[in-house]
């Protein structure tokens, strides 16, 4: 049987791969390169990430296909360490002397969000589905911690929709990220990039006979006689990791509205480190990013032979036309940056690069296989309440494990 994986990013080629041995598999995707938010760039002697990344320690799933790959003996681990930008400074937030030493919460303030930091992991989040992060930290933390802290990093992350955004995306955003010791958090990144496990599943697609088509966006599909036509070609099962909401547009069945929103990364080459050592810089002031990333506070230097930051900023819709130009201004301009300093620079968007957690989102996660069509993606249950490699990798299998099981 013919099947149609719509989509090339890490759950499509996940998907596609455990189903290459059994059927006849094509990938169409719309870019001219594979990966979809875990794509990559060239930069002289190395490869990059579009948009910065790293795995967790409680990524099993996403270990297991490494293994598979045989790229698990590439996986470095390092730590993350966090800070604040506020009052034309850095205020590093990793150890706990640091934390005790931010001037914007009282003691008291601070002790009870690290008493939020440690419940995190056993918090039951169903019934968090329905409350407003907003309502939920200023009810047990009080406005100023929410003010000071949180309406900031939300502010960032979702812009106008941070007031609708869940507790329940909250609360696992801490959970997952409050695995950390006195240098910070334990993250994974591999030596040479995530480009390596792209190229490794692109490897064994074609290998085992799978057909893949860069540059194919899925303009139009139709259901005929118990089959599925995309783009006028006939397929016996497809499955869909784009937004639901988007295969409905153009002749997919009904789908619920799933909110996305789209990111913009600025990666640049630099001539010197400028964020004090701290590898994940939130941005408290208003700028034209929410955050810095300087990946070579994180991934060693000496892999690129240059400092490489990050600076990430979110939309609803579409950026601003001349959004490179008031992030490189600005960011210039308030870390002190000369022109002769900037070695390269590399703009990345994607419109539709993650869903926003709203209330009520749980209840319009589709189902993986709902009116003779397969969905996974990053709407998916394993990318509930927080999407990451390891919610794809689970997605992915999910779905070709639905495929199989029905004999499809």
């Amino acid at each position: 049987m013919r099947i149609c994986v719509i989509g090339g990013g890490l759950c499509g080629l996940v998907a596609a791969e455990r189903l290459t041995a059994r059927f006849d598999i094509e990938i169409l995707e719309r870019n001219p390169v594979l990966g979809g938010c875990l794509g990559s760039f060239r930069k002289q002697e190395y490869m990059l990430e579009n948009f910065y990344h790293h795995c967790f320690p409680n990524d099993t799933a996403f270990f297991s296909l490494l293994d598979m790959l045989g790229l698990s003996a590439d996986l470095r681990w390092f730590h993350g360490s966090t800070g604040s930008f506020e009052n034309g400074k850095v205020f590093p937030l990793t150890t706990a002397r640091e934390i005790l030493r931010y001037p914007a919460l009282s003691l008291v303030e601070k002790a009870r969000l690290a008493l939020l930091t440690l419940r995190a992991g056993s918090i039951d989040l169903a019934p968090l589905d329905q409350v407003s992060a907003t309502e939920y930290i200023i009810d047990r933390l009080g406005d100023r911690v929410y003010r000071e802290f949180f309406e900031p990093l939300l502010r960032s992350k979702f812009g106008d929709a941070r007031t609708d955004v869940s507790a329940a995306w909250l609360i696992s955003r801490i959970a997952i990220r409050s695995h950390r010791g006195a240098a910070g958090e334990k993250l994974g990144y591999p030596n040479g990039g995530f480009q390596r496990v792209i190229d490794a599943l692109e490897k064994k697609i074609r290998t085992a006979g799978g057909s893949i088509r860069t540059g194919t966006p899925v303009t139009g599909m139709r259901r005929t006689n118990g089959t599925w036509e995309v783009n006028g070609e006939s397929y016996g099962a497809v499955i869909s990791t784009i937004p639901p909401h988007m295969l409905a547009a153009i002749g997919g069945p009904p789908a619920p509205v799933i909110p996305y929103q789209g990111a913009c990364c600025l990666a640049i080459g630099l001539e010197r480190e400028i964020t004090d050592g701290v590898y994940w810089v939130n941005m408290k002031e208003a700028a034209p990013y929410g955050a810095v990333i300087a990946h070579t506070n994180f991934a060693p230097r000496q892999w690129y032979g240059e400092d490489i930051i990050y600076l990430a900023s979110y939309f609803t819709g579409c950026p601003a036309p001349d959004v490179e130009r008031r992030m490189l201004a600005d960011f210039r301009e308030r870390f002190h940056v000369q022109p002769g300093e900037i070695h390269w620079t590399h703009l990345s968007t994607e419109c539709l690069a993650g869903p926003v957690y709203v209330r009520g989102y749980r209840d319009n996660i589709p189902a993986y296989r709902e009116n003779g069509l397969y969905f996974a993606g990053m709407f998916s249950r394993p990318n509930y309440p927080e999407r990451s490699m390891e919610g794809s990798v689970r997605a992915g299998s999910d779905v070709a494990a639905e495929v199989l099981a029905r004999g499809e």
